[in-house]
């Protein structure tokens, strides 16, 4: 998938109602997980990612700074993200619990 000429989202855009369900890509354009939901709002935002899993079976939540994904919006106006961080990088991480 070509980024290019996709838009950038605003940190006044880094909200729920926005990124929840967006599909997160690694650099090789391969779908590694997808929002589940979002902790804050803005540049403090923090993301949690389902990975792994199954149609959303089985997947572990993780939790990751909004920073760490560069979200946008491609041209049929769809919300998605990509991150440098691996699919095995994100399983590597704690588990987020809500409390």
């Amino acid at each position: 998938m070509d980024h290019t000429n996709h838009i950038r989202l605003s940190p006044e855009e880094l909200t729920a109602e926005v990124l929840e369900g967006a599909t997160i890509y690694d650099r090789d354009d391969s779908k590694i997980g997808s929002v589940n939901h979002v902790h804050g709002l803005g540049t403090s935002t923090q993301v949690v990612i389902d990975v792994g899993g199954f149609l959303g079976i089985g997947a572990k939540p993780v939790s990751v700074s909004a920073s760490d994904l560069d979200f946008m919006r491609d041209e049929d106006g769809d919300v998605h993200a990509v991150t440098s961080w691996t699919k095995e990088q994100l399983k590597e991480m704690p588990e987020h619990m809500d409390e």
